[in-house]
């Protein structure tokens, strides 16, 4: 019979089997694979979020990169090619993660790269400043036994704040390669591409963890060897080649986790899995504890002591200047000012320079002048049909309608919105909006952390619809679909409503943000009432505030506009096209004439106008480049274009936009959605029109 514990000398007898004396992981073990292979490494990057991990994947990468979602999921992983050292690497950026105990569908998606992709180097990309939730992570990594090397990113602003991490001891501990990066600079690239050739499997540095483990291994050897009446070596690697990680599989079955039963009998083998829930159900009876409880206690005691030793504190020389506007930025009293500051920022900079001074001369000057009656006179030579001359270049022509409306007018005015964006998002600040904006949306059944996907939404609504599942509770998800859906413009529609408000006044976009904020506010506080459920609490991590680089600025805008030039390009000729088709089977004439009354009469817009709400369905930018086109020709007077912006931005979403909205919850939640949402634009649209002719306000 098996014995009921591993004796006291378990660890030094020459009668235990070999595996048992293994450490958990190699002891800083360099890889089974030579250096000298000619087969193609695959690099996974991990790290907590906001550590720099997408700046290291670009300097690794430069613009070998594609995008798409991990198999079975939503969840969008980076991919690359990375040329350094006389070798080629496959590069994938994984989810920001806290923990590899998942507790979101990106934690799920890391852990589930580690376990089946097997990746040949593990790069773990960490902000040196929060050296806690670095050896957290670490201390869960080293079970899988996978070749390792850390990137202590940001080491500047540890300098800056005095905090000095003993490197060389850190790297005794795990015994791994080390490197400091400053990402955003290029400071450490070279080293840490050297140290990506060598990696090395890292050891367990916590003795308690290590004996928790040992036990475990040994009640599993010790069954086999009474099963199999002889001391008898159980096989402590799967078919797949991972060694069992009991720490993480107790850590992972202690958390409720379901998705690990799937996934580890299909690596490991079942007889493998049943093998560590025997053993872990001898831990409990034994110490009358689990072994998770155990572990996460001991993992938490020795990461105490670790950053104890390795980190130190001295005198800083970080900015008071930054300090301080990083605090104005999220209390109240002076961050709803530094709030007006920025908007009146994006107005000038997207509105006035973007939408004024750029799309002047991109339609006027270079379409107007140049490539239109350049292709026209191309067609009219080499194309003299009148259904191919009208499909190209006619009243609804795929090149004279959809290259101008999305090149010449939305691209200058989507560029300049991303990098007024990427500013923001570099420098700190959305984080401090999150802080600001929480008793805001706790009125509405939402916390602050609800900011983040409507922030998001500012780029694309339907990937911040995809971003609700890091939300906690179901209603709070429900909540922020309904409003990202109803109130949140997309980059390009924004970007669009900023130019069509510069011909009007500031006051008009104080005027227009009230609307919509107040829309939010009421919608949000309605369906709070109504949808059950319950709020979860709130916590967010603030980086330091600091002066965006350029250099990173400028390539994170063009990844961005190359996104809007491949995705909605082609989707502004298409909804051109449609609309060409309609109008030639006389069905978009009589769109318009039914909905007269509605935009005519209701909304007290031009007939035409309509035409932009039913492109609006498809793409809602493309529905606002049409207003703005009615705008740009004098079409709609200063009352008509604030009418068009505030029910055009609360109009039923784009199409792609409702088909996240059937995924995420289903077709009945989402058909009532957008049922609610039509009629509720329409009505908040009248009511603005009614009170600005009756008062005979000017803005």
């Amino acid at each position: 019979m098996p014995p009921e514990a591993p004796p006291p000398e378990a660890a030094s007898s020459s009668s235990t089997p070999a595996a048992a004396l293994e450490p958990t992981v190699g002891e800083g073990r360099p890889p089974a694979f030579s250096p000298t292979q000619t087969r193609e490494k695959k690099i996974a990057l991990v790290g907590n979020p906001n550590v720099g991990k997408s700046v290291i994947f670009n300097r690794l990468t430069g613009q070998y990169v594609y995008v798409s979602n991990y198999p079975g999921t939503t969840v969008a992983l980076a991919r690359g090619v990375a040329q350094f050292g006389g070798r080629r690497y496959e590069v994938v950026d994984t989810p920001g993660v806290n923990s590899l105990v998942p507790h979101s569908e990106d934690e799920r998606v890391t852990r589930d790269i580690l376990l089946q992709e097997r990746p040949d180097i593990v790069l773990v990309v960490a902000d040196s400043k929060n050296l806690r939730r670095t050896l957290l992570l670490m201390s869960q990594l080293v079970e899988l036994g996978l070749p390792t090397v850390l990137d202590l990113n940001m080491a500047d602003e540890s300098r800056k704040r005095g905090i000095e991490v003993d490197t060389e001891l850190l790297q005794k501990l795990f015994g791994i390669p080390v490197v400091e990066t400053v990402a955003t600079e290029g400071h450490g690239i070279r080293e840490l591409e050297r140290a990506l050739a060598e990696p090395v499997i890292p050891c367990n540095p916590s003795p308690e963890l290590k004996a928790i483990v040992a036990e475990l291994d040994w009640d599993i050897l010790s069954a086999q060897s009474g099963e199999s009446g002889q001391n008898a070596q159980f096989e402590m690697t799967g078919p797949n080649g991972p060694r069992l990680p009991l720490g993480l599989f107790a850590e992972w079955l202690g958390s409720g986790d379901e998705g690990v039963k799937g996934t580890l009998p299909a690596l490991l083998g079942k007889d493998r899995v049943d093998a560590i829930q025997r053993s872990l159900g001898l831990y409990q009876q034994r110490h009358r504890r689990s072994a998770a409880a155990v572990i996460v206690q001991a993992r938490s005691q020795w990461i105490d002591d670790a950053v104890s030793k390795l980190r130190r504190v001295k005198g800083g020389e970080v900015s008071a200047m930054a300090d301080r506007l990083g605090r104005w930025c999220r209390e109240p009293l002076t961050g709803f000012p530094i709030l007006l500051g920025v908007l009146f920022f994006m107005y000038y900079f997207v509105g006035v320079f973007g939408a004024g001074t750029a799309v002047d001369f991109l339609e006027s000057t270079v379409f107007g002048e140049y490539f239109v009656p350049g292709i026209t006179w191309i067609v009219d030579r080499l194309l003299p049909f009148a259904f191919v001359r009208d499909l190209l270049i006619g009243p609804y022509g795929a090149i004279s309608m959809g290259l101008t409306y999305s090149v010449a007018i939305v691209l200058p005015v989507v560029t300049t919105f991303f990098m007024a964006f990427g500013f923001l998002e570099d420098s700190g600040y959305l984080p401090r909006l999150a802080v600001l904006a929480d008793r805001m949306f706790r009125f509405m059944g939402l916390n602050g952390k609800a900011v983040l996907p409507m922030v998001l939404g500012l780029g694309c609504v339907t990937m911040a619809t995809l971003t609700t599942r890091i939300l906690s509770t179901r209603k709070e998800r429900m909540l922020a679909t309904l409003l990202l859906a109803l109130a949140v413009p997309c980059a390009a529609q924004l970007g669009v409503v900023l130019g069509m408000l510069a011909w009007v006044s500031f006051a008009a976009l104080l005027f227009l943000t009230g609307i919509l904020l107040s829309q939010l506010l009421l919608v949000g506080w309605i369906a709070d009432k109504i949808i059950p459920g319950a709020r979860s609490d709130f916590m967010v991590e603030l980086p330091p505030m600091r002066f965006p680089m350029w250099g990173n600025l400028v390539r994170k805008t063009w990844s961005r506009v190359r996104w809007f030039l491949r995705e909605a390009v082609p989707l502004f000729v298409l909804g051109t096209i449609v609309l060409f088709i309609l109008d030639r089977l006389a069905i978009l004439p009589f769109i318009v004439r039914a909905a007269e009354p509605v935009v005519v009469g209701l909304l007290g817009l031009p007939a035409k106008a309509g035409e932009a709400f039913v492109m609006g369905f498809l793409r809602r930018d493309y529905g606002a480049a049409g207003l703005f086109d009615l705008a740009r020709q004098g079409m709609m007077d200063n009352t008509q274009i604030m009418v068009s912006l505030v029910t055009m931005t609360l109009f039923v979403p784009c199409v792609a936009n409702f088909f996240v909205m059937i995924k995420e919850h289903d077709f009945r939640k989402a058909a009532l959605m957008v049922g609610f949402i039509i009629p509720y634009a329409i009505a908040v649209g009248a009511s603005v029109n009614f009170f600005l002719r009756w008062t005979g306000l000017e803005l």
